[in-house]
């Protein structure tokens, strides 16, 4: 072991390692014995490619070719974007959302010769109006596809309708939108897909309206199934069973006894509750100070699942999530063992089984199969595999540091770490803090390649669950209520500045760094007079920026209100509007800073990047502006994460004086923008 400058340690794990790593397994499900889920291919183009595990078979294989791409765009973020139906003979029927036109397409693969040979048919029809129609959360039943229905009917963001729809499996709505059954009006601005009772008799799914986000209040829908002209089928009565205005119930699914079970945070946290269906009468299952959910960012997104014999398999936890089964009758909670720290969903259930994505700090996303009548738990697919010596990965620690009044702020601080090389005797290291996106989200004790990038060439990193993440319950969820601009950013000081006391980061050499809301919380930290002096430079991925124009015409549906619960209602609230957007105190604005923009992101455009550029124009602010054609709110191709990676590192090399023979420092010369077909340019000055 010997001594070098932090920042300056050589390490295998470089840009082009991390970017071909991008990326999780996704939307995991269950078709009879199989297993199926989406993969990443960075190299690809940055595809979803669907995956298929068959129990006989020697590993995992991809159903269809490049350029399929199974992923959805409804509400942007996406949500389930398949179903399958095992069949006697003939093999299993896909459905499926193709992210390039978002029609429902049909695949039998075990109809053609060899994988990936099956072609792949349209169920639904294009539309040039608006964003045309998307498709998500799909169930199969009888000779249709139920469904959630996203359909535009104009041209701006805003002008589209959401309701629950049946697709015929014969084709007849590929060229006729009237082929189409609406299962129901479109009263509600959102819904998700819907739960067939076991009996078939009846449906449940959930609904909520603006300006409510799902982790705010939604409502749990119930109706009857009947049949209507030409057999098909329709839902009557529909009504609220629970939730509200003040209740999130995150998701639903029918026990196999007819009685429903839900998660629900009306105790404060995200518990299961078992739901009569006639009456609406809830019962908790398990209560605890724990959340059985997350968010709902994604339609169809799923915590627990029940299995045959009652028991109910659950993702739970305070912060990091653990995969248990819970037996309803005594409330016995029983968690899987293994190395896995994270576990996430949706669940797969196979009879006994429980299938789930799971990681851990020294290893990746992997799919790992639980076996709840041994106890045992083994990976299945995508499993991890060292690119290098575990010696370069960073060992986090999670931390609880004091934030303004006392406050708890949960973070995980992932020191440099190399086998070769220590920091000399007495020095701290450079510090990346990193805002997680949402805000209502949280970030995961996880293997990231992006970290280790950094963390073996002598960096520390604070990922910070900041007020307003969720996995500590709902009372913490709404420390930022009101509050976006000031919690986000003082909490994510207050770490900082723990470490800087426990002579864990060096106080000169401290960058903050984030995507989307994370990169509004960067943005905002360099101009709020709360952390003057306290970052050196900052990395802004597809930030928001301007709240004034970040709204039903600058952004997608989805969040198209969010602001309301963030800052305040526009009418009553439009002061603070202006004064906490960074873009009006750009005067406060003195370091370096990288801004990073997809140039097809409808959710962060390109032009609340630039109004950042505006702002600081004139101002002597070195900066650069790399710009990525083809990429939208989450970069996907291996050459963008790639090129994305170098600047971030190259901005703090160029900031802290680093000097490195295999990363150049960034170009912050403040020059018109000249090339935008390599991703790269500064802005005028």
């Amino acid at each position: 072991m010997h001594q070098a400058p932090y920042g300056s340690w050589p390490s295998p794990i470089d840009a082009a390692l991390v970017a071909t790593r991008s990326g999780a397994p996704e939307y995991l499900g269950a078709i009879g014995d199989e297993l199926w889920w989406t993969a990443p291919r960075p190299e690809e183009g940055g595809r979803r490619a669907l995956m298929r595990l068959a129990p006989d078979a020697g590993g995992a294989v991809s159903v269809l070719p490049a350029p399929w791409n199974v992923r959805s765009r409804v509400h942007e973020y996406g949500g389930q974007p398949w179903a399958g139906l095992a069949r006697n003979g003939g093999g299993p029927l896909i459905v499926f959302a193709d992210f390039a036109d978002q029609r429902l397409h049909a695949v039998e693969p075990d109809t053609a010769e060899g994988p990936g040979a099956a072609q792949p048919r349209p169920l639904t029809p294009l539309s040039a109006v608006g964003g045309g129609l998307r498709w998500c959360d799909p169930v199969i039943r009888g000779g249709d596809v139920w469904c959630v229905l996203e359909e535009f009917t104009g041209e701006r963001p805003g002008e589209l309708r959401r309701l629950l729809a049946a697709v015929p499996l014969d084709g007849t709505a590929a060229d006729d939108r009237s082929a189409v059954t609406e299962l129901t009006d479109d009263r509600h601005r959102f819904v998700t897909g819907p739960r067939i009772s076991p009996d078939g008799t009846r449906a449940a799914w959930l609904a909520w309206d603006h300006p409510r986000m799902p982790w705010d209040g939604t409502e749990l829908m119930i109706a009857g199934i009947t049949s209507g002209p030409g057999g098909r089928h329709e839902l009557t009565g529909a009504r609220t069973l629970i939730g509200g205005p003040g209740e999130s119930v995150a998701q639903v699914e029918w026990a196999p006894d007819g009685t429903l079970l839900a998660v629900t945070d009306r105790t404060g946290w995200w518990n299961l509750h078992r739901v009569d269906p006639d009456t609406g009468d809830a019962v908790g299952l398990c209560p605890r100070d724990e959340e059985f959910a997350d968010a709902l960012w994604r339609v169809g997104s799923r915590w627990f699942a029940p299995l045959d014999d009652g028991r109910v398999a659950v993702l739970h936890g305070r912060g990091a999530r653990r995969l248990g089964v819970l037996d309803p009758a005594t409330g016995e909670l029983a968690d899987a063992a293994g190395p896995w720290a994270e576990w996430s969903g949706p669940l797969a259930v196979r009879g006994t089984r429980v299938a789930a994505i799971a990681g851990g700090p020294d290893r990746g996303r992997e799919i790992v199969c639980l076996d709840t009548v041994t106890g045992r738990c083994r990976t299945v697919a995508e499993e991890h595999r060292d690119a290098v010596d575990p010696a370069y990965y960073p060992e986090p620690v999670a931390r609880t540091v004091a934030g303004p009044g006392g406050r708890e702020v949960h973070a995980y601080v992932y020191p440099p770490r190399h086998p070769e090389v220590t920091g000399p005797d007495g020095a701290a290291p450079p510090l990346v803090v990193r805002a997680h996106g949402g805000p209502t989200g949280r970030t995961a004790m996880l293997l990231d390649l992006e970290i280790a990038h950094l963390t073996s060439r002598g960096f520390a990193v604070a990922d910070v669950d900041y007020g307003g993440s969720t996995g500590y319950g709902r009372a913490y969820r709404e420390r930022l209520a009101g509050q976006w601009g000031v919690v986000d950013v003082e909490d994510c000081a207050a770490v900082a500045r723990a470490l800087v006391a426990e002579n864990a980061a060096d106080p000169d050499r401290i960058a903050i760094s984030g995507g989307s809301a994370g990169g509004w919380t960067a943005a905002a930290s360099l101009a709020s007079p709360a952390t003057a002096g306290l970052y050196a430079c900052a990395a802004l991925t597809y930030p928001v920026i301007d709240l004034a124009t970040w709204d039903e015409n600058g952004t997608h549906d989805f969040e198209a209100r969010y602001l309301d619960g963030l800052i305040g209602p526009r009418d009553e609230a439009a002061d603070l509007y202006r004064e906490r957007s960074p873009a009006a105190r750009a005067d406060r604005i003195s370091v370096p800073f990288v801004l990073l923009q997809g140039l097809d992101d409808p959710i962060c455009p390109p032009a609340q990047a630039e109004a950042l550029l505006a702002a600081v124009a004139g101002r002597g602010v070195p900066h650069a502006y790399l710009t990525f054609p083809g990429e939208g709110h989450g970069f996907r191709r291996a050459e963008t994460i790639r090129r994305a990676i170098e600047a971030e590192l190259g901005l703090y090399l160029t900031v802290f004086g680093i000097e490195r023979p295999d990363a150049p420092a960034l170009d912050l010369a403040l020059r018109p923008v000249d090339d935008h077909s390599n991703g790269a340019g500064g802005r005028p000055g």
